[in-house]
């Protein structure tokens, strides 16, 4: 279970104050950001991971950084 960085955080940091997204949103965001780096380390030839964070505490670190903006369609 990831306790940091919070949910609220993290659902701040993509959403607005008039336009809070969901849970289910950031679920979504942060599955698509750790493919993301699944797919980067694979192209980069890392197959080993060991003694870094797992992708999706990457992605979610991502995003309470601002790193990751969504676009609304």
């Amino acid at each position: 279970m990831i306790n940091e960085p919070s949910v609220d955080v993290m659902i701040r940091k993509l959403g607005t104050e008039e336009e809070p997204i969901s849970r289910y949103a950031l679920c979504t965001v942060a599955a698509k950001r750790a493919r993301q780096i699944i797919e980067t380390q694979k192209n980069a030839g890392i197959t080993d991971s060991m003694g870094k964070d797992k992708e999706l505490l990457s992605a979610c670190k991502d995003i309470a950084d601002g790193k990751v903006v969504i676009a609304k369609d």
